[in-house]
């Protein structure tokens, strides 16, 4: 092939590829601006069918997790308190070994292995669900209207996971939290104003709106990502199935780039 063709058809595939890419990063921030303006008007939500189907995805995105991540995520964060009091004692800096734990596990770790979690065990099999209901209605030639789509299926699927993530975020923090007294101090009640002090001063006004802005923009694209690239049809205009992997690696992405932001606004 001429060098001349081979630079064009690289560069073609590349302008493909990037205008591929802009279309379903814009489709999905259309579809979460739409999802966050319906789940901000309770009228979408409030009464018949629609609030039915919000109350079964918030059930079945919370309930089936909620025992064995908390089982799971206090195992984790046992092992994790125990290495680092044991690291810190060892090196004689155990005074710090307690902000060292609230800092990395319960404003660090705990938000972002729950949205993966949440994402991996709901989100991501609920969109494939939708998209597979999709492609059979297009097959029937009964697709519906984008705004009963929305209502329908994408807002009660959303709602539950944005639950779920931000539910099992609060109550592993609650569970870590407990861990690391009980192993620092061990039963005793004599250190439980310290103990508040020292996590209070680690909590302040601006760490603290940092966490929850984090954690609910981990609950958001938790919920947003995959639906919308569920909702999306491919470039035939067909909803055929897509690599699980592909689309959690663009979530990951976007989970990622909110730990790089939190991370900035926390330590820089």
């Amino acid at each position: 092939m001429h060098p001349v063709n081979a630079t064009h058809n690289t560069l073609r595939r590349w302008g493909h590829g990037l205008r591929a890419s802009w279309n379903t990063w814009w489709h999905t921030l259309f579809v979460g601006a739409q999802i966050l303006v319906l789940a901000l008007s309770p009228a979408s939500y409030r009464a018949g069918t629609h609030r039915q189907a919000v109350l079964t995805s918030l059930y079945r995105a919370t309930a089936p997790l909620l025992t064995w991540f908390l089982v799971l995520s206090a195992l984790v964060s046992l092992v994790l308190i125990r290495i680092v009091v044991a690291t810190a004692y060892s090196y004689g800096l155990s005074q710090y070994a307690l902000e060292v734990l609230v800092r990395t596990l319960v404003l660090e770790l705990i938000p972002l292995y729950v949205a993966l979690f949440v994402a991996v065990r709901y989100a991501m099999p609920g969109a494939q669900e939708v998209r597979k209901q999709l492609a059979l209605q297009q097959r029937e030639g009964n697709l519906p209207e984008r705004q009963g789509l929305l209502v329908d299926q994408l807002l009660p699927r959303a709602l539950g996971s944005m639950f779920s993530v931000l539910l099992l975020a609060g109550l592993s923090s609650v569970v870590a939290l407990v861990l690391t007294y009980f192993t620092v101090y061990g039963f005793s009640p004599w250190a439980l104003p310290g103990y508040t002090r020292a996590v209070g001063g680690v909590f302040s006004p601006a760490v603290a709106l940092i966490f929850s802005l984090k954690t609910f923009f981990f609950s958001l694209a938790v919920a947003v990502v995959p639906l919308a690239a569920a909702a999306q049809p491919d470039r035939d205009g067909r909803y055929s199935r897509r690599s699980d992997m592909s689309e959690f690696a663009r979530l990951f992405s976007v989970v990622l780039l909110i730990e790089v932001v939190s991370l900035i606004g926390n330590y820089y």
